[in-house]
């Protein structure tokens, strides 16, 4: 069975008793993680061994908060005043788990399903969106990864243009593959906003709203936005349901388009953020 699983969120004893609920196996299952394995929760150290360990039977993919952990780890940026990342840093098997990170993927068409941790621009198709993650990987995964990291973080560029390159191109597949929520119609991406559907700024909508975008017919499964909740419609599924701040860690059992929603409560309480 393939099972898809919301934002985890350093939030271990969740995901193991999600695991005990979906009576997992890892010889007869598949999971695939929709990123932000880790930070914000008491246990990104354990969430990360855990999922390591699981080896074939789990492809996880990076979120925000992942490549957050990457730029901690390798000296570009700071932790934040929130981040729950020390126990990771201060690991003795710290450099196993971030080269473990940094060879996850940005996107994946598995299962009858395109995965992603936050959207996709309207402009894309589902070949666009896996040919530019492929791009990012192999520099997550290559020599220049501090200089990537350094010169990953900024909104600009804000609209996609194809013929954008150099660390242009990479930096906008990485925010609109871990941090997009809302956009225009003309795929224009705005990352001021962080509540629901319903608080969309003038001229912005979610972006799986907007009209004639090029992966309509593509079921797109998503996480990063906890405040939209989970969004079960036919071609889409939005599972981050908050786990951190208190909700569920949700997951999906996919067969094609047929799907079954299982969820576990979370003790996390935290004030809601991404």
């Amino acid at each position: 069975m393939n099972y898809l699983i919301g934002d985890v969120q350093g939030c271990c004893d969740a995901l193991e008793r999600l695991l005990l609920r979906l009576d997992f196996s890892p010889s007869r299952d598949r999971l695939w993680l929709l990123g932000d394995l880790v930070n914000r929760g008491p246990a990104s150290l354990a969430t990360l061994r855990r999922l390591a360990a699981l080896g074939g039977a789990a492809t996880c993919l990076l979120g925000n908060h992942d490549l957050h952990l990457l730029a901690a780890a390798h000296g570009v940026r700071r932790p934040h005043r929130g981040d729950t990342l020390d126990d990771i840093l201060a690991a003795n098997d710290r450099d196993t788990l971030t080269d473990w990170l940094r060879h996850q993927r940005l996107a994946v068409f598995e299962a009858g399903w395109l995965m992603v941790h936050a959207g996709v621009v309207p402009q894309w198709s589902r070949d666009d969106t896996l040919a530019l993650a492929a791009e990012v990987e192999a520099v997550l995964r290559g020599r220049t990864l501090p200089d990537f990291l350094r010169a990953m973080y900024g909104n600009e560029p804000a609209r996609w243009d194809p013929d954008m390159a150099g660390t242009e191109r990479l930096r906008f597949t990485v925010n609109a593959l871990t941090r997009l929520r809302f956009c225009s119609a003309d795929g224009e991406m705005d990352f001021k906003t962080k509540d629901g559907a319903g608080a969309a700024p003038e001229g912005f909508m979610p972006w799986f709203e907007v009209q004639g975008r090029r992966t309509a017919d593509t079921p797109i499964a998503f996480g990063h936005w906890s405040t939209l909740g989970l969004l079960d419609r036919p071609h889409l599924l939005g599972l981050d349901t908050g786990c951190i701040w208190g909700g569920q860690l949700t997951a999906a059992r996919v067969d094609g388009l047929q799907r079954e929603i299982i969820q576990v409560d979370c003790e996390q309480a935290q004030r809601p953020g991404s």
